[in-house]
């Protein structure tokens, strides 16, 4: 309602229609006026030169509602106030036509007032809007150039990589970039100073997909059943992250790096304000005597570190193949 008054009040209008628009209100408050005298009883003077008035103020300026005030007051003082047709003084027309004089000042003045709060409002509003633009632009900047120097470290660990000729070495710095590589993409969707919530289906399926299509899987099938969800930008990071790390871990050891078919299921689940995250392959399972809890693998100590970030439990077991369950409440 506010924006849509400083609309109409603030809009850019040239003088021929201010003032056009003013001798169009007078002439049909006097013409209107005159048509209703004959049924009107004594004492409405000014009954139809108050709209003119205030519209003419409200929609031209003080100006323009300043001018149909004063010929409105000569008018009702001529045709309506007696003696009529004569600009004679009474008792009675003093008080008549300084009442109307009091009301109508009083009219423009808070009109004059309104106007200016409502050009104020828009002052603000604009350079709000400005300093939105503004922070936006420099966040975009921002989060652009940590996605570029995370992929820039990523490349260098992959020129290091090259001329590295130890094999568990070789690996660990090829997960180091894949990791790099992944947070960078995770960084982009998810760093948005707009967005106050994830979807997580088309995410988790997005982000599935993306780790699958980097690893070279395609002989993996895979499914993503993810319940109508939506969590915090700060919940959904470490919650990817697991995802992604739960998902590649799949892949190396369930299907021997992707080259191997097989089926991957990544669900997610929400009851009861907690949330449950499984990510089960069909594919070699755990070695004989596995313990998660004890293993010092990279991928799951990254996992354990991101479940207690959650406020979640992590476990591992064999399910006809490989199932991680991730359970965290949904409110931090």
């Amino acid at each position: 309602m506010l924006q849509t008054l400083a609309e109409v009040a603030l809009r850019p209008r040239r003088a021929a229609f201010r003032w056009g628009f003013a001798t169009a209100a007078f002439v049909l408050a006097l013409g209107l006026r005159l048509w209703l005298d004959p049924v009107l009883p004594p004492g409405f003077p000014f009954l139809t030169f108050f709209p003119a008035v205030i519209l003419t103020a409200f929609l031209c300026g003080v100006k323009a509602g300043s001018a149909v005030a004063v010929a409105s007051f000569l008018a009702a003082w001529w045709f309506f106030i007696p003696p009529f047709a004569s600009f004679t003084f009474t008792a009675a027309s003093l008080v008549a036509l300084g009442f109307f004089a009091a009301i109508a000042a009083v009219d423009i003045l808070l009109i004059h007032v309104m106007t200016r709060a409502l050009e104020r409002v828009q002052e603000e509003r604009e350079r709000n809007r400005r300093l939105a633009e503004s922070r936006q632009a420099l966040f975009t900047e921002m989060q652009h150039r940590v996605s570029n120097n995370l992929l820039t470290m990523a490349s260098l660990l992959a020129i290091q990589t090259r001329g590295v000729t130890d094999p568990a070495a070789r690996r660990a710095l090829e997960e180091a970039q894949r990791r790099l590589q992944l947070v960078s993409r995770i960084h982009r969707q998810l760093h948005d100073p707009d967005l106050a919530a994830v979807e997580m289906p088309p995410f988790l399926h997005a982000l599935t997909a993306d780790v699958l299509e980097a690893a070279g899987a395609a002989e993996v099938r895979w499914e993503v059943r993810a319940a109508p969800l939506s969590l915090p930008a700060e919940r959904a990071i470490p919650l990817a992250l697991v995802t992604a790390e739960l998902v590649a871990n799949a892949l190396e050891h369930g299907f021997a790096g992707g080259g191997r078919p097989g089926t991957l299921l990544v669900a997610l689940e929400a009851v009861a304000g907690r949330a449950e995250l499984r990510v089960h392959d069909d594919g070699a399972g755990l070695p004989a005597g596995f313990r998660a809890e004890e293993s010092r693998s990279l991928g799951l100590t990254v996992v354990r570190q991101l479940a207690a970030q959650l406020g979640g439990e992590f476990s591992l077991h064999d399910a006809a193949g490989t199932e991680a369950r991730l359970r965290f409440p949904l409110a931090a």
